[in-house]
């Protein structure tokens, strides 16, 4: 076992016994299952919408090099820039050349999970720049030094009471805030970063090819106040967001409002088609999208694990998954938690490594009966599961226990070999995985290809 699997395994452990967790993280997903049903009512015919959805990924990401060269072509038309990071550190060196040109101390950044991935707030740290983050959510895991625990709600595990004592620690608020009032005191906080910075970092919840932009949803504004206060604004995104034209924002921003938090529609919708243009009154002097690839051509290359790469972020795998709502974001110790994050991180980063999240699921399903572009997600956990044992990552007990498995399974007659202690116990040491944190296996008297023989009427 990997460290990294042993200390999921034991962060796992702790937050499944945690009920106070337990009770937070039921209730805000409470409250979003509520009003999701909402939302869908806005589609006359939902799975068609959803199917349609998922054919646009599949054409763009089928097309991905032409698609991303007429977004380049368009977009640089425009004065716009675009820089290809083939990993992390590109990436990063990049946006620290950037920094050192516009002499910047100072940084406002909307929520991104490319930059979480990528770890900049803590790079920039390291090299004397102020990131600040301006969503609240985000804001309120920035305070505590934590990093997002959910893909679309970051601070989803805090209950009112947690923030008003967070802010009354770090910003000597007064204790016991209302939420109105947390939300006013972080507003007046963040405003004033606007006007100071000289750079705004975003993502791009979309890169739109026909046009040359990108689109931004959100429900704060505080992505378009960094996009166009400072006088450069950077764009950092995985090559998997594209769709073909800008008449797909019609079908995806409802699909990702109402997956994501049951909205019909987010509160502010925004495209951005490059920098300043001559008589526009506002926007940044200069615009620049750095295209992250980090490890998503691995995903690309793989035909069959391929579709992951349509997924939109909306978090509803999340919320629906038995695994995640029990032992929460931060036990998987990766940037995408949750069905979606055990699919993909696998081949973004090592597969021996990180196979052990292709584990944490139960298999029922119920990822993919809810996600909006319908990628069959617990078919790819299986696939993980397949591709590690293939690439000869299983231990060598495994191999055996499961060798055993199968030619008990397939023989009657060992099926109905011995008796039922002698099984309990049989089992019980040779899967001691299973047992650890579970009642011992307890098999009936007789199997039931015994009990009809004995019992059913002949005649």
């Amino acid at each position: 076992m990997t460290d990294t699997a042993a200390n999921f395994i034991a962060r796992s452990t702790v937050k499944a016994e945690d009920l106070d967790h337990r009770k937070k993280i039921n209730f805000n997903i409470g409250r979003y299952n509520a009003v999701v049903p909402q939302g869908k009512q806005q589609f006359a015919e939902l799975t068609l919408a959803r199917e349609r959805a998922k054919n646009i990924k599949w054409r763009a990401i089928e097309t991905l090099d032409k698609q991303l060269e007429e977004f380049e072509s368009v977009f640089t038309s425009r004065g716009g820039r675009v820089i290809w990071a083939e990993n992390t550190d590109q990436a990063l060196e990049e946006i620290l050349a950037i920094c050192k040109e516009k002499g910047c101390r100072s940084i406002v950044k909307s929520k991104s999970m490319v930059t979480e991935e990528i770890k900049l707030n803590h790079f920039l740290e390291e090299n004397g720049i102020e990131s600040v983050e301006t969503d609240l959510g985000e804001y309120i895991q920035q305070l505590d030094g934590e990093p997002p625990y959910h893909i679309v709600t970051p601070a989803m595990h805090k209950s009112k009471e947690d923030v008003a004592k967070l802010f009354y620690e770090k910003l000597h608020t007064r204790p016991g805030l209302t939420p109105e009032q947390l939300t006013l005191v972080a507003r007046e906080k963040l405003r004033k970063k606007y006007v100071q910075a000289e750079i705004g970092i975003t993502g791009a919840n979309f890169i739109i090819s026909d046009i040359g932009g990108i689109a931004i949803t959100e429900n704060e504004g505080n992505a378009r106040l960094s996009a166009s206060f400072p006088k450069t604004h950077i764009v950092i995104a995985g090559l998997e967001k594209v769709i073909p034209t800008l008449t797909d924002l019609g079908l995806f921003w409802p699909l990702l409002a109402t997956y994501g938090t049951g909205q019909r529609i987010t509160v502010y919708n925004t495209v951005i088609t490059g920098p300043r243009q001559p008589g526009e009154a506002d926007g940044p002097d200069e615009m620049i999208l750095i295209l992250l690839d980090n490890g998503r051509t691995n995903i690309l290359a793989n035909a069959r694990s391929r579709e992951s790469l349509y997924c939109i972020r909306c978090g509803a795998c999340l919320n629906a998954c038995p695994v995640y709502k029990n032992i929460g974001g931060h036990a998987y110790g990766t940037t995408y938690s949750g069905p979606i994050g055990s699919v993909i991180t696998p081949h973004l980063k090592d597969m021996q490594e990180w196979k052990h999240l292709s584990y944490a699921s139960s298999l029922c399903g119920n990822c993919t009966e809810v996600c909006a572009v319908k990628i069959n997600l617990h078919e790819l956990l299986l696939e993980n599961r397949h591709e590690a044992v293939e690439d000869g990552y299983s231990t060598l007990a495994e191999r055996i226990a499961w060798k055993v498995w199968r030619k008990a399974s397939l023989s009657r007659p060992l099926m109905n070999m011995g008796t039922q202690q002698l099984k309990n116990w049989l089992v019980g040491k040779a899967f001691k995985a299973w047992t650890a944190h579970r009642d011992a296996l307890d098999f009936a008297p007789k199997t039931f290809n015994e009990r009809w023989r004995t019992e059913r009427p002949k005649g």
